[in-house]
């Protein structure tokens, strides 16, 4: 997870805007709906939905995040579960992308949740949780993938995009995505929960068998 700290809107565009100085990595990303939670004064300057999506899969999405931060903010290859239509306005946003069928290329690892922590020196320690289970994660750069230790790797295809200023990627649920950003971009997504059908029993079947080649 990472650290977490609250201050000014107008402090943190400060840090962005390099007119002050501060240790760590800075980037609104707070995943809970946070435009419609924390930014209600935003809510004028977007639409609460994207209408044709809402009304092709006869929902309105379950959460609408607003993101803003450095370009030293990098996030790490994952999926989620949830069709995503990311919207940027500002800025630009470097997407890398894995279909789901590339997940048998694509390792694990299983870790201890932990918390980053910045000490005073501006370095930043991994904190464990104590007493959790462990959780899967991609140990994998795909920016810079260790062959030798994930040859399996070698065989994936990626797909790599530009989103700028006043464009929208639909990144379907289960891809694989890394992402990083122009410093300062600004962005919206609309996060509809995705239907538990015959796409995703396909997914969990090459899950399993991903699994049971690795234990060999």
């Amino acid at each position: 997870m990472p650290e977490e700290r609250c201050m000014p809107f107008s402090a943190f565009l400060d840090i962005v805007e390099k007119k002050v100085a501060s240790p760590g990595v800075f980037y609104v990303q707070k995943q809970c709906s946070n435009l419609t939670e924390e930014f209600p004064e935003l809510l004028g300057d977007v639409e609460p939905d994207i209408p044709w999506m809402s009304e092709a899969l006869g929902k309105k999405p379950d959460a609408v995040n607003f993101w803003l931060g450095e370009s030293s903010a990098v996030t790490s290859l994952h999926k989620d579960h949830y069709e995503n239509l990311y919207c940027v306005i500002s800025g630009e946003k470097h997407f890398l992308l894995h279909p789901p069928s590339d997940r048998p290329f694509i390792p694990y690892g299983l870790y201890p949740p932990a918390t980053y922590h910045i000490s005073e020196d501006g370095l930043y320690e991994l904190v464990p949780q104590k007493g959790a289970e462990k959780v899967p994660w991609i140990p994998l750069d795909p920016l810079n993938p260790d062959l030798e230790k994930y040859p399996e790797y070698a065989q994936a295809k990626s797909f790599h995009c530009i989103i700028k200023a006043g464009e929208m990627l639909y990144l379907p649920s289960l891809w694989f995505h890394h992402v990083q950003q122009s410093h300062g971009c600004i962005a919206v997504n609309y996060w509809y929960d995705m239907e538990y059908d015959l796409k995703y029993s396909y997914y969990q079947l090459l899950d399993s068998l991903a699994k049971a080649v690795a234990l060999k």
